[in-house]
């Protein structure tokens, strides 16, 4: 009698070496057949960081290989859950490992949506990964649609239910999305590796010791607090030292406008454009299909750049350079809620000095919150994260943690106003001495008189 496909193990065992794990080992004939699938293999062409490679040179890693550290942290806790804490042993609060393949899918394929240069391409296009995620997934032209229908009828939409998390059973939930998650401990480690930092690092191995299912979800044994709190510190620094860092955030700026100034010129004129942006003309005419997505990957974008650096509209020339030899916009902290008004005198001066502000100019806005409690009354509730006594009764995190409760419901970052270098650096004035009283207003201007950072 034939194995059923779900149940398929390849002949031998297939590993990935890989840097933060040693080796991702893949079993499963699912796993493996959705891996070689062209959906995922487009996450090779994809940077994990965006514009965090213009800033930290090593950053060019991408989300193929951020996928399968997911996936294999997620079979991981599976193997852990099934040898320790079966459903037969522990009842409700035992893991099932018929749950197994619909989370190591999850995993997987979690990130399968994402773009070029994903949350600055989202926000010009009005993209959302996620939903394109569960799109990819569930659409008969696919093949990872194919390849998980041969699982069983309908298991395509519980893959993307995990992603949507409406899945019933919360643990496959929560080890695929929570406050500490499969996600996010592979993104940390794997994003201080290649950025060269050691922000994002702690005790990957302790916390897999102390991970355990529930009924509600995932938990923790008491003993594993402070692999913990570490985690929970190194993902506060690292949002604030590598993904806010102020040169990417400039880039990312530059990028977002450089985008925009395409969007509007096409809208005024749709024949401004060539053969050179055909992947790219679904986008600008903002009339895309999924089969258009797919299409898409950071070359697809950085083609386009290189076309555009010669195209006879200054603006789209001049940003598409600055991108390209990678020249940030400067920025400066200021406080929304008292500053604000200085804004609209800033981007003046910059106007007197010939940039047209609305693509020489930003307001940049990024926060996080680096660990919360559970708020049913918030619009995206967070799982809070929940530790087991010796007496078997949970306890949360931040009430007997001060490390915790310092960072809980509070969130870090800054708002940065954002223009181009040459406002502030005499070398790069071509006329300074036509330039010297717009320059030197805008600069005493500058919190009065504070250095840019």
């Amino acid at each position: 009698m034939p194995i059923p496909y779900k149940d398929q193990v390849l002949p031998r065992e297939k590993v990935f070496r890989d840097p933060i794990h040693t080796y991702i080992h893949v079993q499963s004939r699912v796993i493996w057949d959705l891996i070689n699938s062209s959906e995922f293999q487009r996450l090779r062409r994809i940077k994990q960081l965006g514009t965090a490679s213009f800033t930290f040179h090593g950053a060019e890693h991408s989300r193929f290989s951020h996928s399968l550290g997911v996936y294999e942290i997620a079979r991981q806790i599976c193997d852990i859950f099934q040898k320790n804490y079966s459903v037969e042993q522990f009842g409700e609060d035992g893991w099932n490992d018929e749950e197994r393949l619909v989370t190591l899918c999850a995993a997987l394929l979690h990130d399968v949506g994402h773009g070029p240069y994903s949350h600055t391409f989202e926000h010009i296009f009005h993209t959302d990964h996620e939903a394109l995620t569960v799109q990819i997934i569930t659409s008969p032209k696919t093949e990872i649609y194919q390849i998980l229908n041969r699982v069983a009828a309908g298991f395509p939409e519980k893959v993307a239910s995990v992603i949507q998390k409406t899945y019933p059973n919360p643990q496959v939930v929560q080890i695929i999305s929570s406050q500490i998650d499969a996600d996010r401990m592979d993104y940390l480690l794997r994003d201080a590796y290649y950025t060269g930092t050691e922000y994002g690092t702690f005790d990957l191995t302790r916390i897999l010791r102390d991970i355990r299912p529930h009924k509600k979800g995932i938990i923790f044994s008491i003993s594993g607090m402070h692999a913990i709190e570490d985690y929970i510190i190194s993902r506060y620094q690292m949002y604030m030292q590598i993904y806010f860092h102020p040169t990417s955030r400039g880039m990312e700026v530059v990028l977002e406008h450089l985008l925009n100034r395409a969007s509007e010129l096409y809208k005024n004129n749709q024949t401004i454009f060539s053969r050179e942006v055909g992947l790219l003309l679904p986008f600008l005419a903002e009339n895309f299909h999924l089969e258009d997505y797919l299409e898409l990957d950071d070359g697809v974008l950085t083609t386009c750049f290189h076309y555009w650096r010669n195209h006879p509209d200054q603006i789209l020339s001049d940003l598409a350079k600055r991108f390209l030899n990678r020249k940030p916009f400067k920025s400066i902290k200021f406080q929304a809620d008292k500053q604000q008004a200085q804004i609209p005198m800033m981007q003046n001066y910059v106007e007197k000095a010939g940039f047209f502000a609305k693509y020489y100019t930003a307001i940049h806005s990024s926060f996080d919150l680096p660990y919360d409690l559970y708020r049913p009354d918030v619009r995206k509730p967070r799982t809070q994260i929940e530790l087991q006594q010796l007496d078997g009764s949970l306890v949360e995190l931040s009430t007997i943690s001060p490390l915790v409760a310092a960072l809980a419901g509070q969130g870090q970052g800054d708002d940065r106003f954002y223009f181009p270098k040459e406002m502030v650096d005499q070398s790069l004035q071509d006329n300074y001495d036509l330039f010297y009283e717009t320059y030197n207003q805008f600069k005493r201007h500058i919190h009065n008189g504070a250095l840019v950072e």
